[in-house]
């Protein structure tokens, strides 16, 4: 027979049952998933922005080395 699951989160190594907490804990941890995943969502665009920095900047070399060989 299957184990039913719940709600865990564990923090500072404590496990604290979600179905446990009152409406401000529930909101504070809302806060917190939320800001993890625009973190991650900006980690991901940064490094977007840093690989298109580089593609223009290769892109640039090869401009100014094509000139200069002109």
């Amino acid at each position: 027979m299957a184990e039913k699951q719940t709600n865990v989160i564990t923090l500072d190594d404590i496990e604290y049952s979600i179905d446990d907490m009152n409406a401000t804990q529930k909101t504070l941890l809302a806060h917190v998933q939320d800001l993890e995943r625009k973190i991650n969502s900006a980690k991901f665009n940064l490094d977007q922005l840093v690989v298109g920095r580089e593609g223009f900047i290769t892109a640039l070399a090869k401009e100014l080395k094509q000139q200069e060989e002109a």
